[in-house]
C-alpha cells in the first residue's frame, strides 16, 4: 500500500467526543469514521485489522469443529414472539414493519433465526452435534451509544451456536469453544481473564465472559491473584466470612435512642461499634415492586443479583419518599424487626449476632438483634457486591478488583430456546427430545479497539503484531533523492515478495511528520531509508512495541525484517490454555 494512493486521513487534534483512547486513536489514525450514533464507517486500516481478527476467529472455529454460516439480519417478529423475548428484549430491539404489515427487527443476535433452521434441517439424533457460527453485522439500539467501536449501535460480531443431543455432550463442546476462545484472545496479543457471568437477556444457567483487562473497561472484575478465579461483580462470589459475634450469648432485644444517627458511619460511631455489626435495611423497586432487602453494614447490594433472585427485569433503589410510603418508616431509621414489606437478607447478613438495625421510627436503633430469632427474611441468597477485602471462594486467595472490557461471552443455554420453540430431535429410541444449546459470541471490532485500549502510548497505537493492518511503515525520509526512492522500491518489492504487507510512505513531507504518523498508526515495525542510507548504506529498523533498533544493508533489510515478523508473530502463536475450568 502506497501512502500517495491510499485513503489514510490522519487528525493531529483529537475529535472533542472521543472519550477513551481506543475512540480517539482510531479517529486520529484514520481506522473510522462516524456516520451517526454509535455507527461508524470502516476506513481500509481499520478494516484490516478487523479482517485479521475475522482470520484468526475462523481458523479456530474450525480448528474446534464449527462451521460458517451467514443468516438473514432482518428477522421475521413471529419467531421473536415464540421464544418470549419480542417484548423482553426491550427497546435496543428496532423493530420495524415492510410494506405488507408484516412485522420484523434488524438481529441484535440470532438465536431465534439459527434455532428455527436446525429445527427444520436435524431432525435425527445422527445430525448431532452440531456448531454454527458466522460473522455478520448486528444492530442494537443502545440508549446511550458511546467509546466508539466500544458501545456502537451498529457492529460486527462472531456469533455461533450449539446443538447437541445429551447434556453431558453440551457441555463438552462448551468447554472447548472455551478454550478456543483462549486461542483467539491469545493469538490476537491480548491480556485477558475468562470470568464468571451473569446470563443476562440471552440467558441460558451459566457463563462466562472474555474480559481483556483495561483501566477504561466498563465492567468491574473480581479476580483472583493465586487461582484462576475470575468473575464479573454481577456474579463473583467470595469465601464465607466468620461468623460476626461468633460465640457470644444471644442478648436482649432492646430499643436505643439515636438521635439524628442515620447514616452507618454516625450509627456506628455513636454505638462504638464495627459496621460488620450493623445490619442496613433499603427498599428496592423490583419492576415496580417494594421489597426490604438486608445487608451488612460495610456491605453493598449487587442489583443484577437481586434481579436474579427476584425474577425481575430491573431494580432501582426507591427514593425516600417511596421508603416513607412502603413502609411508614423514616429513612435512616428503618430495620427488619416488625417489618411488613417483603424482607430478602444477604447470607453474610444472616451470619451476624447481635446485630444493631433501624428501629422502624425517627432517632431509633434496635440492639442485640439476631436473625432467626427477631425476623424471618422470605429469601436468603449472596446479594452483595464483593471487595478487596473478601477471599477467593476457590482457593481462599487475596481477590483484587479491576476493570475489563468484555470482548467475547458464551452461555451454557440448555434448552431455553429449544423448548420455547419446539425444535426438536429423533433420539436412538424414536422419542423427541429438546436440543441442548450453547451460545458463543465475540465483538469482532470491540476485540480490535480493546487492544488499542490496552496497547498505546501518548504518541498512538502500538497494534499486537497478529491483528495490525499492515506489518511495518516503509519512510522514504529523503524523497528527493534518487538512490533513496529507488531504495524504497526495492525494498517495497522484497518485502511483497516475502508475504509482508507493507506501507509505503513515498509522500512529499518532512522526517518528523513521517515518524509521527508511523507512531500514531502503530505498526509492528518501521523501516527507515534516510540520511545514514545516503551515508553508509544503511537501512534503519524500528520495532514500536518496545523502541529496539536495527540498522543493516539494503540487502539484508527485508529478509530481516521478514525474521523480527515471523518471530513476533510465532510468540503470539504460543497460546496458554486455562489452569482448571471455573
Amino acid at each position: 500500500m502506497r501512502a500517495t494512493q491510499a485513503l489514510i486521513p490522519t487528525l493531529k487534534e483529537t475529535p472533542a467526543d472521543a472519550e477513551v483512547a481506543s475512540h480517539q486513536l482510531m479517529l486520529r489514525a484514520g481506522l473510522i469514521r462516524k456516520l451517526t450514533a454509535g455507527i461508524y464507517s470502516y476506513l481500509p486500516l481499520g478494516l484490516a485489522a478487523i479482517r485479521k481478527v475475522e482470520a484468526i476467529v475462523r481458523q479456530e472455529m474450525g480448528r474446534a469443529g464449527a462451521q460458517e454460516v451467514l443468516l438473514p439480519m432482518v428477522q421475521p417478529a413471529d419467531l421473536w414472539k415464540v421464544s418470549g423475548r419480542w417484548e423482553k428484549y426491550g427497546r435496543e430491539l428496532l423493530r420495524l414493519k415492510d410494506r405488507h404489515d408484516r412485522e420484523a427487527c434488524l438481529g441484535p443476535t440470532h438465536e431465534e433465526v439459527i434455532t428455527d433452521l436446525v429445527s427444520r434441517e436435524a431432525r435425527s439424533y445422527r445430525s448431532l452435534p452440531l456448531n454454527l457460527y458466522q460473522i455478520q453485522t448486528k444492530f442494537r439500539d443502545e440508549i446511550r451509544p458511546r467509546f466508539g467501536l466500544m458501545r456502537g449501535r451498529e457492529f460486527i460480531m462472531k456469533d455461533g451456536y450449539s446443538f447437541d443431543a445429551t447434556e453431558e455432550g453440551a457441555v463438552a463442546t462448551y468447554w472447548r469453544m472455551h478454550e478456543a476462545y483462549h486461542r483467539i484472545f491469545s493469538r490476537c496479543g491480548l491480556r485477558f481473564r475468562a470470568v464468571e457471568a451473569d446470563t443476562g437477556t440471552i440467558g441460558g444457567s451459566f457463563s462466562h465472559e472474555f474480559m481483556v483487562l483495561a483501566d477504561t473497561g466498563e465492567d468491574t472484575l473480581a479476580i483472583c491473584t493465586a487461582c484462576s478465579y475470575a468473575a464479573n461483580l454481577e456474579k463473583a462470589r467470595s469465601a464465607p466470612g466468620e461468623l460476626v459475634g461468633a460465640g457470644e450469648a444471644p442478648a436482649i432485644l432492646t430499643r436505643v435512642a439515636t438521635p439524628d444517627q442515620r447514616t452507618v458511619a454516625e450509627v456506628c460511631q455513636f454505638l462504638g461499634i464495627p459496621p460488620a455489626r450493623l445490619l442496613k435495611t433499603m427498599v428496592y423497586l423490583a419492576d415496580g415492586q417494594p421489597v426490604a432487602v438486608l445487608v451488612r453494614g460495610d456491605h453493598e447490594v449487587q442489583p443484577v443479583k437481586l434481579a436474579n433472585l427476584l425474577g425481575a427485569v430491573e431494580v432501582t433503589l426507591a427514593d425516600d419518599a417511596a421508603v416513607s410510603r412502603h413502609t411508614g418508616a423514616p429513612c435512616g431509621f428503618l430495620g427488619p424487626v416488625g417489618l411488613s414489606l417483603r424482607l430478602v437478607a444477604d447470607e453474610a447478613a444472616m451470619a451476624v449476632a447481635n446485630a444493631v438495625t433501624g428501629g422502624n421510627e425517627k432517632d431509633c436503633h434496635l440492639t442485640g438483634v439476631n436473625p432467626g430469632r427477631d425476623f424471618a427474611p422470605q429469601a436468603v441468597a449472596d446479594l452483595r457486591a464483593v471487595t478487596a477485602a473478601d477471599r477467593c471462594p476457590s482457593c481462599q486467595g487475596p481477590l483484587a478488583i479491576t476493570r475489563g472490557i468484555e470482548v467475547g461471552h458464551i452461555f451454557m443455554l440448555g434448552t431455553r430456546y429449544s423448548e420455547a420453540m419446539a425444535a426438536r430431535f429423533l433420539d436412538q429410541d424414536g422419542q423427541e427430545r429438546p436440543f441442548i444449546m450453547g451460545c458463543y459470541g465475540i465483538g469482532i471490532g470491540r476485540t480490535v479497539a480493546a487492544a488499542i485500549e490496552q496497547n498505546h502510548d501518548p504518541n498512538g497505537i502500538i497494534f499486537p503484531a497478529p491483528i495490525a493492518p499492515l506489518q511495518v511503515a516503509l519512510l522514504n525520509l529523503a524523497p528527493e533523492q534518487q538512490p533513496a526512492a529507488a531504495a524504497c522500491e526495492e525494498l517495497y518489492a522484497q518485502l511483497e515478495a516475502a508475504g509482508i504487507e507493507a506501507l509505503y510512505d513515498d509522500r512529499n513531507e518532512r522526517p518528523g511528520f513521517k515518524f509521527k504518523d508511523a507512531d500514531l498508526l502503530g505498526l509492528p515495525f518501521r523501516m527507515a531509508v534516510g540520511k545514514r542510507f545516503l551515508k553508509d548504506g544503511l537501512v534503519e529498523i524500528r520495532s514500536r512495541a518496545d523502541g529496539a533498533n536495527w540498522e543493516c544493508p539494503l540487502p539484508e533489510a527485508a529478509a530481516l525484517l521478514a525474521t523480527l515478523v515471523r518471530e513476533r508473530m510465532g510468540a503470539a502463536a504460543q497460546v496458554p490454555l486455562p489452569c482448571h475450568r471455573q
